[in-house]
């Protein structure tokens, strides 16, 4: 591969009155100047660049993010902190660990007392979307591409800076760039992937390999759990992740690619406070739809073979048929509809029946194979993958995701004359398994604000009830934050992702869409339930000189309390946390509750 510059690391940021330099702090050749006043930038040479400031007065940094508007003006987004996480391909990978944003303007004196308020708000949506876990960069890999697409380009490619060349889909900080798109900036502009990645070097048979996990999450149709499904109208499905297992050997490298994504139809489950909202599928035209998805898969990643692992009775079984009609119509080639009822067949905890679908499956991973390169050479390609999913594409897709690793990393270590294949290698399990039960928490959290369940079957090898009793936890954790607070973390996804622009004068002469008057139920309700819950227990607690008294106190608050949580209920939509930016397209569907299938 041709040789490309690597973007600075470490740099000094110097803040004026009207402009930003960035100097890089080793060997500065040129200085990244933005014009707080007008928002231009440029790269200039270091010797035309006088800093009016004192040389030691500067903040250090250790990459520039980008600059995005909100209602005060341009903020600039840098990285503070980082925290190495290993090297591929030679290059260090960093985890982000800090950012700041800056404002261009000096003052917030231009704007009316309520804008200021929403500006802050708009500031702690974008801290919020910085603040989430699992942001990765390098400084010279591509983490967007995997091994075998950074294999398959023209010379020119590698030439070109990380930012411009970038795959779009795992780009998160593309919105924050694009203004920086030019060569000029191109070892300054610092891309980020959102996702999980893990490097490990480890030793089998006196053998000293690297081995990574790297998950890329995508920026189209981006979001929360129970806001973001199913698919849009350009082939973009929620919660798509782009999985890779590399193996590296002095000059060998080894990839495995899988996907995962939500299932391609036109359906939804929007929050109401049930436990689990109906799933809904939607009068659209749903084959034309997985068409144009499943074409876009074809062409990026060759064969497919779909793993569906939801239930096929009960509430996700008409999900399950629409998709399989929807496969059927379709009648794509090389495209393979494979249905696995998860919990059925593992009922009872019987994690061992997974065997039947990876015996299933077996013929088909040896025929699509992996990519691996020696010395530069290119000696197998991966011919196509296995696009896994479950309802929500977390915990039942990632037991069997980590299934198909193993297997794959089996047969590299022995085609690499590492193993035979019947040795144990009990460290080498050990830490395989911690590290995919870690990457199932991490994109969890990233999607539902949790971590994932099932994950002591992917740690140990064994369902455990410990392991039920910590999904239990987890469940009730979703349960809350998918109904009362995930509004505000689809919000930071769109703001982030430029899903939603603020416009100017917004909050003045344009309505900001922030500003959401409650229906009075919303207090009122869960007001007159706190009191009749407080009356109730204190109606039991407190003694008192008649026990018909306590019973009729009883009675009354308990009825309270039925009738209350009969009224939330049945309104349940009007009390969840709605995102209000409407980034994702959900304004037609806000307080109205689905129709079940």
């Amino acid at each position: 591969m041709a040789e490309q510059l690597l973007i600075h690391d470490d740099i000094k940021l110097y803040t004026t009155a009207d402009k930003f330099y960035f100097e890089p702090t080793i060997n500065p050749t040129e200085v990244l100047v933005i014009d707080r006043i007008t928002g231009e930038a440029s790269v200039k040479d270091i010797k035309t660049v006088k800093i009016p400031i004192p040389a030691n007065a500067y903040k250090p940094v250790c990459g520039f993010l980008g600059s995005i508007k909100l209602i005060s003006g341009m903020y600039l987004v840098v990285a503070k902190y980082r925290i190495l996480i290993g090297k591929i391909n030679g290059q260090d990978v960093y985890q982000l660990a800090g950012t700041d944003i800056i404002p261009y303007t000096r003052s917030t004196n231009h704007l009316t007392n309520k804008q200021i308020e929403d500006n802050n708000t708009y500031e702690r949506l974008l801290r919020a979307a910085l603040d989430t876990p699992g942001i990765y960069f390098s400084y010279g890999y591509d983490l967007t591409h995997s091994m075998q697409r950074l294999h398959s380009v023209p010379p020119d490619f590698h030439k070109m800076s990380l930012a411009s060349r970038a795959d779009s889909r795992f780009l998160w900080n593309g919105h924050l760039l694009k203004e920086y798109s030019h060569q000029q900036f191109s070892r300054f502009a610092l891309p980020i992937i959102e996702g999980f990645v893990a490097i490990n070097r480890v030793t089998v048979n006196g053998h000293q390999l690297s081995w990574s996990l790297v998950s890329r999450r995508s920026v189209d149709r981006a979001g929360t759990r129970l806001f973001m499904r199913g698919i849009d109208a350009q082939g973009n499905v929620a919660n798509f992740v782009e999985t890779e297992q590399i193996v590296e050997r002095g000059g060998e490298k080894s990839s495995f690619v899988q996907t995962r994504g939500s299932i391609p139809l036109y359906w939804s489950q929007y929050p109401n406070l049930k436990y689990k909202p109906a799933v809904a599928l939607s009068p659209e035209d749903h084959v034309a739809a997985y068409t144009r998805h499943l074409r876009d898969q074809l062409q990026r990643y060759g064969n497919q073979v779909l793993l569906n692992l939801i239930d096929q009775h009960g509430k996700e079984e008409g999900l399950e048929r629409g998709y399989r009609a929807a496969v059927a119509a379709a009648a794509l080639p090389a495209v393979r509809y494979e249905p696995f009822d998860f919990h059925a067949e593992c009922r009872g905890m019987r994690y061992d029946r997974l065997n039947v679908l990876m015996d299933r499956i077996a013929h088909e991973q040896t025929e699509f194979g992996y990519f691996l390169s020696r010395g530069g050479t290119v000696l197998l390609r991966q011919s196509g993958v296995f696009r896994t999913n479950c309802v929500d594409c977390l915990d039942r897709t990632n037991v069997v995701q980590s299934l198909l690793a193993k297997r794959q990393l089996l047969a590299v270590l022995k085609l690499l004359a590492v193993s035979t294949g019947d040795e144990q290698h009990p460290h080498l399990d050990n830490l395989f398994n911690t590290v995919w039960a870690d990457h199932a928490d991490m994109i969890s959290v990233q999607y539902s604000g949790t971590g994932a369940l099932k994950t002591d079957f992917t740690r140990t090898g064994k369902r455990t009830r410990l392991g039920l009793l910590r999904d239990g936890i987890n469940s009730l954790t979703r349960y809350y934050k998918n109904n009362f607070s995930d509004g505000f973390r689809q919000d930071a996804i769109d703001l982030f992702l430029g899903k939603y622009v603020v416009v100017d004068g917004e909050g003045n002469t344009v309505l900001c869409p922030l500003r959401r008057d409650r229906d009075w139920k919303y207090i009122t309700f869960p007001s007159v339930l706190l009191v009749a819950v407080s009356m109730f227990c204190a109606s039991a607690a407190l003694p008192s000189r008649s026990s018909t008294e306590v019973l009729l106190y009883l009675m009354f608050w308990g009825a309270a309390v039925g009738a209350t949580l009969t009224f939330i209920f049945r309104h349940g939509t009007e009390f969840v946390d709605w995102p209000r930016l409407d980034g994702g397209g959900l304004a037609t569907s806000r307080g109205v509750p689905p129709s079940p299938l």
